[in-house]
C-alpha cells in the first residue's frame, strides 16, 4: 500500500523567497498607473497648538502642483480616522483626517499637496506656510494624570482615555496581610517604533465609469481597510476593492487604518486621477503608530518559600494624542496575562490609558503580553533575591502543574494546555545551567560582572470567540478559507489572512499537499485582495496558522470528503467503503482505485452525474475559535558587563518554546529568531524619545537605534510540543513568542550581573551610559 506523503512538519524553504530576493515582487510603491499623481503631507512642527493660518499660494504657484487640501476642504464630506476600540463617551476623541484647527502631536497631518511627481509634491509641501500658536503640551503619561496637567482635549475633564478600575477585593488585601514579604516595583516598558523594512504606502484609483475605488495599501488587514474606508467616505463596500500586494513587514503597525488610507481615495475621487503616497522614514517614525509605552506600578505578596500569593497595582498606558485603531484596548491584555506561567491566588490591577501630545500607540509585536511577561518575570527575580532562592527554583515552585490544564487563572484567562516543567527542564539541560552558574562564580571571584538570565512565560494567541473579543476590539475573531481543485488536480487556496513575511503561502500549501497527496508546487495560495478573497480578518496576534490555517484545513477536509463520494460513485462502491491513502481513492478489500487527479477531472467533466452533488470540487470554510491558545517557553541567556564602560555583551542565548504542532519548523524558527532579536532590541537599545515640549528626538535611524547582527551570538533554538485541543491542527501560534520571552530574559541577566555591585533596578533600554551611571551611583 502506498505510503501517504508527508509535507507538514518538513523544513520546506519558503516559496515566497525567490521572487523577493530576485527583486521580482511588487510592493505598493512599485506600482504605477497612467496619469498618476503624488501626495505629500504638511505636518505639524508643534506638539500642541492652535492653527491660525494656512497659506498655500506659493505651493500652488509651482508648475505641476495640482491641489492643496486642508480640513476645510474635507468638512462635512468625510468621517473620522477609523478606530475600532473607541473609548467610552466623554473620553473618546475625534481624530480628523487633517488637523481641524488644533494640532496635538508633532507630525500630525495639517494639509496635503498633490502634484505630478513625488519630488515636486515634497518640495511644494515645504512651501505651505502654517502659522501655529503653541499651547502647553504634556508628554509623560504620569504627568498627564496630574489634576493641573495641560489637557490634550480641552473639553475633557482630564487626560484619561480609558479607565478599568481595580476591584479592591478583600481576598487581595487578605493575601497581602498574610504575606511574609512584599515586592514593590515601578517598571517602564518604553515606547518603541515598529520600523518595518517597507514603510506605509497607499495608491488610490477612483474609476468614474463603474464608480469604483481600487486601493492598494501596505496593510495587515485588507478587509478591515475596506470596511473602514467605506464608513469614513460613505462609499458602499461593494464599490471598494482593497489590495495588499507584497507587504514588507508590519509588526502590528500596519493593522490600524490611517488617515492617509482615507484621504487618498477622497483625493482620487475628487480629481478623477490615481494618487500615490509613500512615507519617508522620518514620517514613519513621526506618524506611524508606536508600541508599548507602559508604566507598571506593581506590588507582589510572597511567602518565604518563594510562593507568589497575589499581585496588585496599576498599569498606566500612554495612548498618545488620539485613540488609534486598537490602541485603547491593548493595555487591557496586560492584567489578563499578568499571571504568566504561575498561579497566584489573586490579581487586582487597575488600567489607566492616558492621552499625551505624542504619536498614538497601538499594537506592536505582542501587544500587551510582553508588558505583562516583563512585569511578572521581574517580580520572580525580586522574590528570588528577597528569599535567597535560585530564580529558577522560584519559578518552578509557582508553575501551574501539567495536570491542572485547562486552567483558569486569577484574571479569568482559560489556559488550554501546558507543560512548563518540561520546557524548563529541556532549557536547563541545553543551557547547562549548573555549569553556567559555576562559571559565573569563578568570574565574580575575578571581579567580572557576569549575569545569568531566565524567563519562563506564556502568551495568548488566536483570540476567540468573537463574542469575547468584540467588546474589546469590535471586530470578529473568525477567519475564512476557500479550497478549489482544478480539473488537472492543481489546488488554489484563498485565505482571509494577509501575510507580510510569515511564510503562509508555504505553510498553507503544505497543508494542501498533505491532504491530497500532491506536490507543494501544485498549490497556489491567494490572499490580500478583497475581490478575490470572500472575506477575512487579517494577520495579527499570532492568528495566521491557528485561525486562518484551521479554516483552510476545514475546507480541505470538505473537499476531500466530496472527492471521496465522487470516487465511490465512479468506483461503484458505497462512500464508507472508500478511503484515500494519500495517492488514490481505494475501495476496501479490492483492487479498484482512482487517483486524486482522475477524480478532480471527473468532478469538472461531470459526464457521470452524481445524485445530490454539484459539479466541481470546491469548499468554503470559516473557523471561529471556541477559545484562545497559550504557547509558552523558557529562555536563558548569559551576559558580561564591562564595569568601566557599561558595555553589555550577550555571550549565549538558549530558547525552548512550545507552540503546539509545527507545520514548518524552518518558518517557525525564522519567526522565533526574529522575535527574539526584536525583544532583545527593546532590552538593549530601542527607545522612542520626546523632549518636554513634545519634539521627537528619535526621528531618524541615526537616533533610533535598531539591533544589529554583531550584537548577538548564535541563538540556540529547541522546542517541546504540547498540542492544543482547540483546533484540529494542534497549533498554538508562534509569531510573537520570541519577543515576549527575550526582553525579560536579557534584563534578568543584566541585573543578575549588576546586583553584586548594588544595582537592583534599571529601566530599559540597557544602554552602556545608563549601566555606567547606575554603577557610579551605586559605588557612592
Amino acid at each position: 500500500m502506498p505510503v501517504r506523503p508527508v509535507s507538514v512538519g518538513e523544513r520546506i524553504k519558503r516559496r515566497e523567497d525567490p521572487r523577493l530576493i530576485r527583486g521580482l515582487a511588487s510592493y505598493t510603491d512599485d506600482l504605477k498607473l497612467h496619469g498618476g499623481l503624488y501626495a505629500s503631507f504638511v505636518r505639524s512642527d508643534y506638539a500642541a497648538g492652535r492653527i491660525e493660518r494656512i497659506e498655500a499660494s506659493r505651493a500652488l504657484s509651482r508648475p505641476g502642483v495640482v491641489a492643496v487640501y486642508t480640513f476645510e476642504d474635507l468638512r462635512g464630506t468625510v468621517g473620522r480616522t477609523p478606530c475600532v476600540a473607541r473609548p467610552e463617551a466623554g473620553r473618546d476623541a475625534e481624530h480628523p483626517l487633517l488637523a481641524d484647527g488644533r494640532v496635538r502631536w508633532v507630525g500630525q497631518p495639517i494639509a496635503v499637496v498633490v502634484a505630478e511627481d513625488r519630488y515636486l509634491a515634497r518640495d511644494a509641501a515645504l512651501d505651505v506656510a502654517v502659522e501655529i500658536s503653541p499651547t502647553p503640551a504634556v508628554v509623560d503619561p504620569r504627568a498627564a494624570l496630574a489634576p493641573d496637567a495641560p489637557r490634550v482635549y480641552a473639553d475633557h475633564a482630564d487626560n484619561i482615555a480609558l479607565h478599568v478600575p481595580a476591584t479592591g477585593g478583600p481576598e487581595v488585601q487578605k493575601l497581602f496581610a498574610e504575606a511574609d514579604g512584599v515586592v514593590r516595583l515601578e517598571l517602564l516598558n518604553q515606547r518603541l517604533a515598529p520600523v518595518s523594512m517597507e514603510g506605509r504606502a497607499v495608491l488610490a484609483h477612483w474609476d468614474e465609469g463603474p464608480q469604483r475605488l481600487t486601493l492598494w495599501t501596505s496593510t495587515q488587514v485588507p478587509h478591515l481597510v475596506k470596511q473602514s474606508v467605506a464608513q469614513c467616505l460613505g462609499i458602499a463596500e461593494i464599490r471598494i476593492r482593497v489590495i495588499a500586494p507584497e507587504v514588507g513587514g508590519g509588526f502590528g503597525a500596519k493593522i490600524p487604518v490611517y488617515a492617509e488610507e482615507c484621504l487618498l481615495p477622497w483625493i482620487s475621487r475628487k480629481l478623477r486621477r490615481p494618487v500615490k503616497w509613500s512615507e519617508t522614514r522620518t514620517e514613519n517614525l513621526l506618524g506611524t503608530t508606536h508600541g508599548r509605552g507602559h508604566v507598571h506600578e506593581i506590588e507582589a505578596a510572597y511567602r518565604k518559600n518563594g510562593e507568589l500569593l497575589a499581585l496588585r497595582g496599576r498599569v498606566i498606558s500612554d495612548v498618545g494624542a488620539y485613540p488609534s485603531f486598537f490602541g485603547a484596548s491593548i493595555a487591557t491584555f496586560t492584567p489578563l496575562m499578568m499571571p504568566g506561567c504561575y498561579h497566584p491566588k489573586a490579581i487586582d490591577v487597575e488600567v489607566v490609558c492616558v492621552y499625551t501630545n505624542t504619536m498614538a500607540t497601538d499594537a506592536y509585536r505582542g501587544a500587551g503580553r510582553p508588558e505583562a511577561a516583563y512585569t511578572v518575570e521581574r517580580v520572580m527575580d525580586e522574590i528570588a533575591a528577597a528569599t535567597g532562592l535560585d530564580p529558577v527554583e522560584v519559578r518552578r515552585r509557582n508553575f501551574i502543574p501539567k495536570d491542572a490544564f485547562p486552567f483558569t487563572t486569577a484574571t479569568g484567562a482559560i489556559y488550554d494546555s501546558g507543560d512548563y516543567e518540561l520546557a524548563l527542564a529541556k532549557a536547563l539541560e541545553r543551557f547547562d545551567y549548573a555549569g553556567a552558574r559555576a562559571r559565573q562564580a569563578k568570574a565574580r571571584a575575578e571581579g567580572r560582572l557576569v549575569g545569568i538570565g531566565v524567563a519562563t512565560f506564556t502568551e495568548i494567541c488566536g483570540l476567540g470567540p468573537s463574542t469575547g473579543a468584540s467588546p474589546i476590539q469590535r471586530t470578529g475573531s473568525w477567519e475564512s478559507g476557500v479550497v478549489r481543485v482544478e480539473p488537472t488536480g492543481n489546488v488554489v487556496i484563498t485565505t482571509g489572512v494577509s501575510p507580510h513575511g510569515q511564510g503562509q503561502e508555504t505553510a498553507f500549501a503544505q497543508l494542501a499537499a498533505d491532504a491530497f497527496g500532491i506536490d507543494v508546487n501544485d498549490v497556489e495560495v491567494l490572499h490580500g485582495d478583497t475581490d478575490v478573497v470572500t472575506h477575512g480578518v487579517g494577520t495579527f496576534g499570532s492568528r495566521g496558522l491557528v485561525v486562518g490555517g484551521t479554516a483552510v484545513h476545514m475546507a480541505l477536509e470538505k473537499v476531500l470528503a466530496k472527492a471521496s463520494r465522487i470516487a465511490a460513485h465512479l468506483l461503484d462502491a458505497k462512500p464508507e467503503q472508500v478511503h484515500f491513502d494519500g495517492e488514490s481513492f481505494r475501495v476496501a478489500q479490492s483492487d479498484r482505485k482512482l487517483g486524486f487527479r482522475q477524480v478532480a477531472e471527473a468532478a469538472h467533466l461531470w459526464n457521470v452525474p452524481i445524485p445530490g452533488e454539484e459539479p466541481g470540487l470546491e469548499a468554503v470554510a470559516r473557523f471561529e475559535p471556541t477559545g484562545t491558545t497559550f504557547p509558552f517557553g523558557t529562555h536563558f541567556c548569559e551576559v558580561e558587563i564591562d564595569a568601566d564602560t557599561g558595555e553589555l555583551e550577550l555571550i549565549r542565548y538558549v530558547a525552548v518554546d512550545d507552540a503546539g504542532r509545527i507545520v514548518n519548523p524552518l518558518l517557525a524558527d525564522g519567526q522565533r529568531l526574529g522575535g527574539i532579536v526584536q525583544g532583545l532590541g527593546q532590552a538593549l537599545c530601542e527607545e522612542v524619545v520626546y523632549d518636554e515640549s513634545g519634539q521627537l528626538l528619535t526621528a531618524t535611524l541615526l537616533d533610533y537605534a535598531l539591533p544589529k547582527a554583531q550584537m548577538f551570538p548564535r541563538i540556540e533554538l529547541d522546542s517541546t510540543c504540547t498540542p492544543t485541543q482547540l483546533n484540529p491542527l494542534g497549533a498554538k501560534g508562534i509569531g510573537e513568542l520570541g519577543t515576549i520571552g527575550s526582553t525579560p530574559c536579557l534584563v534578568s541577566a543584566a541585573l543578575d550581573a549588576l546586583r553584586p555591585r548594588g544595582v537592583t533596578h534599571l529601566d530599559m533600554p540597557m544602554k552602556p551610559e545608563r549601566i555606567w551611571r547606575a554603577l557610579q551611583e551605586a559605588a557612592r
